[in-house]
């Protein structure tokens, strides 16, 4: 595994745009989201091509602006952005490896996609809240599955003492975070959503952590 800017992006847009696909078939919120989810992965794709210098980060940013400019069309835009999703996964494939590569996507993308659809539910509480219950149960699903992945790659064994101290208390308060917004969201009234959507901000920062310093373990660095 070799841990670079590429991959880290590649996986995060990877993960964004899954959670956007999922969110606008769904239909919980307007095109608002696909175009807010379009312009971040748009960034991200940009920046992932030309730090990997692959054809795919290119074509996953132009299948998401498609995906944005067509956000009303349910149908079509979770096709492009799924596609968007799939062409990121590739561009990371070859520096994280298959299965760490998914596992990454799944775990930064649902957290990060969760702090994004938090905002619409500030603005109108009344949301279903269930859109953030299955993204904040992504997160968690990913979580678990990387920090097993980073396990079984050895990122736990023969590394710098003080990295796998940082690595286990980033997961540890990661997960917190992610219980934590899940317990907020069971309350009833705008101070439940106000206090998972800021809940999941720092779950954003935390799960990053979680993730490049177990990649750098797993890479022996």
């Amino acid at each position: 595994m070799e841990v670079t800017p590429a991959l880290v992006l590649a996986m995060w847009g990877s993960g964004l745009a899954g959670g956007a696909a999922l969110v606008s078939s769904w239909g919980v919120v307007g095109p608002g989201y696909g175009w807010l989810a379009a312009g971040v992965l748009v960034t991200v794709g940009g920046a992932t091509a030309l730090a990997a210098g692959s054809p795919l980060g290119v074509a996953a940013s132009i299948a998401a602006l498609l995906g944005g400019v067509l956000a009303r069309n349910r149908v079509v835009a979770t096709a492009l952005f799924a596609l968007s999703g799939l062409g990121l996964l590739g561009v990371a494939f070859p520096d994280g490896g298959v299965i760490p590569s998914i596992t990454g996507a799944v775990f930064l993308g649902g957290i990060t996609a969760e702090m994004m659809l938090g905002h619409w539910f500030l603005v109108d509480p009344r949301l279903p809240r269930w859109a953030l219950q299955r993204l904040d149960v992504i997160a968690a699903i990913g979580l678990g599955a990387d920090v097993a992945v980073i396990a079984a790659l050895g990122g736990f064994g023969a590394g710098d003492a003080v990295m796998i101290a940082a690595m286990v208390a980033l997961a540890f308060m990661t997960a917190l975070l992610v219980a934590a917004v899940w317990f907020s969201l069971r309350e009833t009234g705008y101070s439940g959503v106000m206090a998972a959507t800021g809940l999941s901000y720092l779950g954003v920062l935390t799960a990053f952590g979680t993730a490049v310093v177990g990649r750098l373990l797993v890479a022996g660095l």
